[in-house]
C-alpha cells in the first residue's frame, strides 16, 4: 500500500503540469483570438478611377544655346582689344585687331593687278573682234586675269582675318590676348556665348524615357531664383544611353531678356509624364504584402476583408490597380498594419 502511494505522487504532478500547461495555452489562444465584438479604428479611401500620370524631378546642369571659342585665323601682333568680359556683341563685331601693315600692301597691290588685268581682258576682246589679236594673245590674258583674280582673293580673306569677329551675339566669357600679344593661326582669342535660350541637360532614366517625348512642356527651377518657374520645352532625347543606362535629353528654356539662368547653373527640371486615362488607383499607403503578392483590406458592410492586387504602374503616392478592385470601394489606409479578415471596423476619417 505504501509502495503504491509512492508511484502516485510522480503520476499526480504530471497530470498537474498539463493541466496547467493546457489551462495556459487556451487562455492564450483565447485572448489572441479576436472576439467578435472587437472593433478595429481604420482610416480609408476610395478607389478612383482617373488620369495616372507621374510628375519627375530631375537635376541638370544649363547650357548656352550657342557657345563659340573663337579662333585667330591670322599671324600677327595684336593692335586694337575692343572687348571686356562680360560685354556683349552683336555678330560681326570686332573684338581683336591685329597689325594689317604688310596684309593691307599686299591687297593693294592684288586688287591694282587685278584691275589691270580685267582691263587689258576687255581691250584684247575688241581688238580680237577686229582682228587685231589672235586667240592665243586672248587666252594668255584670261590665264593672266585668272590669276589675278584668284590672288585678289586671297590678299582680301588675309586682310580680312586681321579684324577678329564674334560670328554670334553674346556675352564674352573669356579674353585670352592683349595688346602685344603675339597670335597665330588656330589660337583661341575669346569664348561668346548666347544665353537667349539655354539648353538644361538630364540623364532620365530606362524606365521612364518612354514616358516622355520631345516637345513636351516642362517646368525649371534653381536655387538661385526660389519661387521662380521657368517654362521648358523637351528639344532632343538621345536614341543611346549611356554607362549608367540613362538616356541624355535636353530642355531649351528661354530667358526672354532677363536673362537671369546662366551657363554653369544646376537647375531642377520637373517633368509629368504623359497621363494614361481610366485608371483604378489606391494610395500606395494602402498596400500589403509583398512587392509580387499585393493585398489591400477593403471595407464590406463594415467588415475587412483580406483582397489580393495586381499591381501596373507606379504614380507618385498612387498606384495603378489592374485587378482586384473596383471603382468606388473603400481600400483601408491607416489602421491596417493589426487588422484581421472579418474583422468588424469603424471608419473614423
Amino acid at each position: 500500500m505504501k509502495k503504491l502511494k509512492l508511484y502516485s505522487i510522480p503520476v499526480l504532478i504530471v497530470v498537474v503540469i498539463v493541466a496547467v500547461l493546457f489551462y495556459n495555452k487556451s487562455k492564450m489562444q483565447a485572448k489572441a483570438a479576436p472576439k467578435v465584438t472587437d472593433v478595429f479604428y481604420v482610416s480609408v479611401q476610395s478607389v478612383t478611377s482617373s488620369a495616372l500620370n507621374e510628375d519627375i524631378s530631375l537635376i541638370g546642369t544649363v547650357n548656352a544655346d550657342k557657345d563659340v571659342n573663337i579662333v585667330s585665323e591670322t599671324q600677327g601682333k595684336v593692335v586694337a582689344v575692343n572687348t571686356q568680359v562680360g560685354d556683349y556683341k552683336q555678330a560681326g563685331a570686332v573684338l581683336i585687331q591685329v597689325d594689317d601693315e604688310l596684309k593691307r600692301a599686299a591687297f593693294m597691290s592684288a586688287e591694282a593687278n587685278f584691275e589691270k588685268s580685267k582691263k587689258d581682258f576687255e581691250r584684247y576682246t575688241v581688238l580680237l573682234k577686229q582682228g587685231s589679236a589672235t586667240d592665243a594673245q586672248m587666252d594668255n590674258f584670261k590665264l593672266q586675269l585668272a590669276n589675278a583674280e584668284s590672288q585678289y582673293i586671297v590678299a582680301k580673306k588675309q586682310l580680312s582675318d586681321t579684324k577678329i569677329t564674334t560670328p554670334i551675339s553674346g556675352y564674352v566669357t573669356a579674353r585670352n590676348v592683349d595688346i602685344g600679344t603675339m597670335v597665330n593661326p588656330g589660337m583661341v582669342i575669346a569664348n561668346v556665348v548666347d544665353i537667349s535660350k539655354i539648353k538644361v541637360k538630364v540623364n532620365v532614366a530606362e524606365q521612364d524615357v518612354f514616358k516622355i517625348k520631345p516637345g513636351n512642356r516642362v517646368k525649371v527651377t534653381t536655387d538661385v531664383f526660389p519661387g521662380t518657374v521657368f517654362e521648358g520645352r523637351i528639344e532632343t532625347i538621345s536614341s543611346k544611353a549611356d554607362d549608367a543606362h540613362t538616356y541624355p535629353i535636353e530642355v531649351a528654356v528661354y530667358n526672354n531678356g532677363a536673362e537671369k539662368l546662366k551657363a554653369g547653373m544646376f537647375a531642377k527640371v520637373n517633368f509629368s509624364t504623359a497621363a494614361k486615362e481610366g485608371s483604378l488607383t489606391i494610395p500606395r499607403e494602402a498596400l500589403l504584402g509583398s512587392v509580387k503578392e499585393p493585398e489591400v483590406y477593403v471595407i464590406e458592410n463594415g467588415i475587412a476583408k483580406l483582397r489580393k492586387l495586381v499591381l501596373g504602374e507606379e504614380a507618385g503616392v498612387r498606384v495603378e490597380v489592374l485587378e482586384g478592385l473596383n471603382s468606388g470601394e473603400q481600400v483601408v489606409v491607416s489602421g491596417q498594419t493589426n487588422l484581421e479578415e472579418n474583422a468588424k471596423v469603424k471608419i473614423v476619417n
